[in-house]
């Protein structure tokens, strides 16, 4: 389970402002002091690349080229001159950097004698230091199991069939055709409530409506400045955290009041999976804490998965007219046989999923992922100094030509007769891998096709432009504005 973290020349020079200051904050409160040492080792094996300035390292043009249309050209530029795996310094730490495919896939699948996820301080702040983004070991692998068993389940595919089904339909009948649907605004609605109705159970109403404004909040202060000072972004973050553990801490009790942790009852949601588990470290406040932190890599990847796929489809007319030839098909043998769509089915269609696919390797809606060596590690003769942090960015291997051919063109047939499975194919990881590969893959592949079976089968449309913003995570900048037509 993994957390990740242009356009004019004001947003670069706040940008760039912002980034000294977040730098210089990260690297007085960093305890990887012995740079000077670890750099040697690194050198004696040949590890090449630039540390950049003092403090800021190369962090500026990391940044800098994020917001630009093509965020893979700083480790194109530095691939180029080191080698694919090469050493710099970001946000206060010395850093290796992996866009080595066999190289990120063992980084991914090394356990935490080796290798502990690391964030910027802003955001370990928010999570706290029992989040299961964060927690390691005996206890992770427990959680991380739990999870990912509940998320195969049957009952909880059917229940987030029919749940997002009806969220779906109910938005649709107010969409208008005389003014613009925002496709990102639509999905982050609807994907937050069959979220939240994954997580804990929770119904569309106040509750949900509450959730929803404060884990805005919550999420407002994730790549914020670490300062917890009253009226700072961060301390806004804090409490509202603190309001959304209160509401699903009493939704927990509640559940152990009627019940829900009898081991003879079927788990409902994650949190009665994690309540009907016994163990005394997973006390109330903890599953509570994790409930809001499970949010952080949900949150956003569906709908922007959804909304990128829309992009995709609406400047490829072939795709599109092949996608929405497969779904009306089974829309018109669902209809005959008199039975609504289920998860099977929605999964079955092969183009479908080789849209989604190719919308994951292009969109690269996770750049990568950071972790932090516990001791010295040696991969393919490239030495990882203990106490550095390691960069395995996934945009690379996806959009490099030795992996996959005319990688910036969208083309969803070159998936047509292939395995998708993520750890079969070492040139596609979008949803990490390892001990934490994202238990809820396949339930956003679910999501994502759901959306899309009724809204090609249900509407024409035309799109906007639009274009995509990729730091610090990915999003359209108008919010996908298009138009659509019922279709008669």
């Amino acid at each position: 389970m993994e957390f990740i973290f242009f356009t004019t020349t004001a947003l670069a020079i706040i940008s760039t402002t912002v980034v000294i200051f977040v730098t210089f904050i990260f690297t007085s409160n960093s305890q990887r002091r012995p740079w000077k040492a670890s750099s040697a080792v690194v050198v004696k094996k040949c590890l090449l690349g630039s540390m950049g300035w003092p403090f800021i390292g190369e962090t500026l043009d990391f940044v800098s080229c994020g917001y630009t249309d093509c965020p893979q050209s700083f480790m194109e530029k530095r691939s180029l001159l080191y080698g694919k795996v090469f050493k710099t310094h970001l946000f206060g730490s010395p850093t290796i950097v992996s866009t080595d495919a066999e190289v990120s896939k063992i980084i991914l699948q090394s356990d935490a004698n080796s290798f502990v996820p690391s964030y910027p301080k802003s955001l370990t702040d928010l999570m706290g230091e029992s989040s299961i983004l964060r927690i390691n070991g005996c206890l992770h692998r427990r959680i991380h199991g739990l999870i990912g068993s509940f998320f195969k389940s049957p009952y909880l595919k059917a229940q987030v069939t029919s749940n997002m089904r009806n969220l779906l339909l109910k938005s649709m009948a107010t969409w208008k055709e005389d003014r613009p649907i925002y496709i990102q605004d639509e999905t982050k609605q609807i994907a937050f409530q069959v979220l939240a109705k994954v997580l804990i159970g929770l119904d569309p109403g106040d509750e949900m409506e509450f959730l929803m404004v404060e884990f805005q909040k919550f999420i407002a202060g994730l790549m914020s400045l670490p300062i917890k000072l009253p009226g700072t972004q961060l301390h806004r973050s804090l409490e509202a955290k603190k309001k959304m553990v209160k509401l699903i801490l009493k939704i927990i009790q509640d559940k152990r009041l009627n019940g829900t942790d009898t081991i003879s009852q079927v788990s409902k949601d994650v949190a009665d999976v994690l309540l009907n588990d016994k163990s005394e470290k997973l006390t109330d406040e903890l599953i509570s804490d994790n409930m809001i932190d499970l949010m952080i890599p949900g949150e956003d990847s569906v709908p922007v998965l959804i909304t990128l796929a829309i992009k995709y489809l609406s400047d490829c007319p072939k795709a599109l007219h092949q996608f929405k030839e497969e779904n009306l098909e089974m829309k018109r043998r669902k209809e005959d046989l008199g039975d609504p769509l289920c998860w099977d089915d929605y999964l079955s269609m092969p183009f479908t999923q080789s849209v989604i696919t190719e919308t994951l390797r292009m969109g690269n809606i996770i750049m990568g992922v950071i972790r932090k060596a516990m001791k010295d590690v040696e991969i393919k003769g490239y030495l990882i100094p203990k106490g550095w942090c390691v960069l395995t960015h996934f945009r690379s291997v996806h959009l490099d030509e030795n992996h996959h051919d005319s990688p910036h063109q969208f083309n969803p047939w070159r998936w047509q007769d292939k395995d998708m499975n993520n750890g079969s194919n070492i040139g596609f990881t979008p949803f990490g891998g390892g001990l934490r590969l994202c238990p809820g893959l396949d339930l956003a592949r679910l999501e994502a096709s759901i959306f899309l079976h009724h809204f090609v089968t249900e509407f024409r449309w035309v799109a906007e432009s639009d274009t995509i913003i990729n730091f610090p995570t990915v999003r359209m900048k108008n919010r996908m504005p298009i138009w659509v037509k019922k279709e008669k």
